[in-house]
């Protein structure tokens, strides 16, 4: 019985990734990089200006290099640009 149990979890598990996977880049359509809308701490990735190269490094808010993910359509209206500053 234990194996049928531990089976059926693996097969439900795979299923579950698969669905989380497939959902994946139908999100990623929906969102778009917003520059200077990220908090200290809470930017999603490097620096577009290379003053950190890690998600969660911000050490600003604000700051136009940092950048998060925001619902596409919705940057301009925070005060971000989708679209990177200079180095």
């Amino acid at each position: 019985m234990n194996a049928s149990k531990t089976l059926l979890a693996s097969a439900l598990g795979a299923v579950v990734t698969l669905a989380a996977l497939s959902a994946a880049p139908a999100m990623a359509a929906e969102q778009e990089k917003c520059f200077g809308v990220a908090t200290a701490g809470m930017n999603d990735c490097a620096s577009a200006t290379g003053a950190h190269g890690c998600k969660g490094q911000a050490s600003t808010d604000k700051d136009p290099g940092d950048w998060k993910f925001v619902a596409k359509g919705s940057c301009q209206q925070m005060g971000g640009s989708t679209m990177a500053p200079m180095k």
